[in-house]
């Protein structure tokens, strides 16, 4: 008998800051949600097309990439569906979400650069905007900064 196939690779950005939580066994549970955007042609148009997914991410892995999934920030997914089943109100739901097997911290946030400094605990979120790089990249102007003036490019 063959063996079915259940994985999915997606690249998108964060719609929301993702939120960590610990399960009564202690287990890290990192939860969030991206959108894939696409291209569709609509009559003699191209039209873009956004998809959202939710994405659950266990483990250590959550633990350690939490403070990084920031709204806007693009990343890469290779996980599998899982379908959740409940009822509600006597009426039977479901709800498909993604579990990652593996992330990926790609680009910076929407607006490039990772244009933000994370300062968790503050009460702006723990997000500041960046006013440069850090002190141990500055370098004072007019000093030599190890290159000769007469490179050709």
């Amino acid at each position: 008998m063959a063996t079915d196939i259940n994985h999915v690779v997606l690249v998108g950005r964060l719609t929301r800051d993702a939120e960590l939580k610990y399960t009564a066994g202690g287990q890290a549970v990192c939860k969030f949600s991206i959108a894939v955007n696409r291209n569709k042609k609509s009559g003699d148009q191209w039209v873009d097309e956004a998809n959202f997914f939710d994405i659950t991410l266990w483990g250590r892995q959550g633990e350690a990439v939490n403070q990084y999934l920031i709204k806007g920030k693009q990343v890469g997914i290779d996980g599998e569906l899982r379908q959740d089943r409940w009822e509600q109100d006597g009426q039977k739901r479901s709800k498909v979400e993604i579990v990652a097997n593996n992330l990926q911290l790609l680009g910076g946030g929407s607006s490039g650069g990772g244009g933000y400094q994370e300062r968790r605990g503050d009460a702006d979120g723990g997000r500041v905007p960046r006013e440069g790089p850090p002190a141990s990249d500055q370098r004072s102007s007019g000093g030599d900064d190890g290159f000769a003036d007469d490179i050709p490019f």
